[in-house]
């Protein structure tokens, strides 16, 4: 019996691993096989007509979504992980307060920041379906994520690395910025990505606060589509299928590629602390 046991247990992680990445080449090569055989040069058009379903004014949208929102998110975010971690002392209340309004912001479900963001953005501040009303939720919905990640990239590094840098007569500040953040740059990047990933993917918040108008925002204030919403509206309409699973299969694309480069530079990191 216990022999038998210990196989099990053997075999039952690679039965996992097998099935994990079975589910993601069956997904990834449903998507790939659908989409590639309809991509061609004019869905990379610069204007979307009723001829032509163009995802490109999607595709910039989704740029300056992303772009937008990690500039506002990503000091915030790092920022306050680092108060947190080096500055307020750890386990006091006011840590322990702001940690879990950060979970309770990162289990609240994405069309919840939308209606806050037409609300608030849209309508209480009068700048409507925009670019800026977009990016600001989003930057809202990632900010937890971020500031979790750090956190937890923070806290492991070892308290030897603090240690031996104030030994050696440096400066909180200088500690932090020449040493901590440094060894905790990797998984920070990882969180980056991770958001990234969310704000790719959101549709639900992106429509109540951007719009779903293909077009490319020429200022702050004008609506537009990311190519998660441009997606949604072609499958939706199920009058263009085929331009519905390209959408589909250039989103991953991009995925992929971000998840490639930021291995790159995480390598690159690691190679050069």
């Amino acid at each position: 019996m216990g022999k038998f046991l210990g196989v099990v247990l053997k075999i039952m992680p690679w039965l996992a691993i097998a099935a994990t990445a079975g589910v993601l080449l069956l997904v990834v090569g449903y998507v790939l096989i659908n989409g590639i055989p309809y991509i061609r040069p004019s869905l990379f058009a610069r204007e979307f007509t009723i001829h032509n379903q163009s995802l490109f004014p999607a595709l910039v949208g989704t740029l300056m979504v992303v772009g937008l929102s990690l500039l506002l998110a990503v000091p915030l975010g790092i920022g306050s992980a680092i108060y947190l971690v080096e500055y307020a002392g750890r386990g006091g209340r006011f840590v322990r307060i702001v940690r879990t309004t950060t979970e309770t912001l990162a289990g609240i479900p994405s069309i919840i920041y939308g209606l806050f963001g037409f609300l608030f953005f849209g309508v209480v501040l009068g700048w409507g379906l925009s670019l800026l009303s977009g990016a600001l939720t989003t930057s809202i919905m990632i900010l937890p994520l971020i500031m979790r990640t750090t956190e937890e990239s923070l806290k492991a590094v070892p308290d030897t690395y603090r240690e031996g840098s104030f030994g050696l007569g440096a400066g909180r500040l200088r500690t932090v910025s020449r040493v901590i953040l440094p060894a905790a740059s990797p998984g920070i990047l990882a969180g980056i990505i991770l958001a990234i990933g969310r704000i790719v993917g959101e549709t639900a918040a992106i429509i109540f606060t951007l719009g779903n108008i293909p077009r490319i925002p020429n200022n702050l204030f004008r609506s537009g589509r990311t190519l998660s919403a441009h997606m949604y509206q072609l499958a939706r309409e199920g009058t263009h299928p085929g331009e519905a699973h390209a959408t589909a299969a250039v989103l991953l694309i991009f995925i992929l590629l971000i998840n490639a480069l930021s291995t790159w530079v995480v390598r690159f990191i690691k190679s050069e602390v």
